[in-house]
């Protein structure tokens, strides 16, 4: 997720035509909207090293991958973001621009964003019906988080660091990704020193997350 700055307050409808005419993206929470900023170069190539891995995988079947510029809606406190990536089986529809039923989402984690990626937006996406797996991917370190749906009202975590495996089984057919192929071409350290802002909630607790 790139940086995002509140720039006032719409109507759901009010933003659907704004974002439409915009030559920036803006994510919508309930009425604020959020100018969002530039993402690094560390972003960049985990963003499109992982999302052409998956988009590969997805080649003949139904789903689809997208990065960056589509929107995911969630009627649950009428939001809309623009996740790093994300996987929807649902039709393609040509001038369509936004998903309501994604399988996947995965967020690559900086400085200023964690806090957003780890808290408001997990709890938004974990009350997404059809979400089975959300990722969120760091940039400072190789390491990642995988939280799955276990039924209606649970999720499971996984850490993964340097060396392991990324499993989605939220695809049609599981797909295995080793870290080295996310973190091709850029290769930050196994560990950093604890940041205790990042760790002073329960990430798998939904009111532990809400910011």
């Amino acid at each position: 997720m790139s940086r995002r700055e509140n720039i006032g307050f719409m109507t759901e409808e009010e933003y659907l035509a704004f974002e439409e005419k915009s030559d920036i993206r803006h994510e919508y929470v309930d009425g604020h909207i959020f100018a969002m900023t530039g993402a690094s170069d560390a972003h960049n190539v985990i963003c499109l090293n992982l999302g052409a891995f998956i988009h590969g995988h997805l080649r003949g079947g139904p789903c689809l991958a997208y990065m960056n510029d589509m929107k995911v809606r969630i009627e649950s406190g009428k939001r809309y973001y623009y996740p790093d990536i994300m996987v929807s089986c649902e039709a393609f529809a040509p001038k369509g621009v936004h998903k309501s039923k994604p399988v996947l989402i995965v967020e690559i984690l900086s400085q200023s964003t964690k806090q957003t990626d780890l808290r408001e937006k997990l709890v938004a996406y974990q009350n997404i019906p059809s979400l089975m797996e959300y990722v969120v991917v760091y940039q400072d370190r190789q390491q990642l988080q995988a939280y799955r749906r276990i039924d209606n009202n649970n999720w499971e975590l996984e850490v993964l660091i340097r060396g392991d495996t990324l499993t989605l089984s939220s695809l049609q057919k599981p797909l295995v990704v080793p870290l080295d192929i996310i973190y091709e071409r850029y290769d930050p350290p196994s560990r950093v020193k604890e940041d205790e802002a990042e760790y002073d909630f329960d990430p798998l607790d939904p009111l532990d997350s809400l910011v």
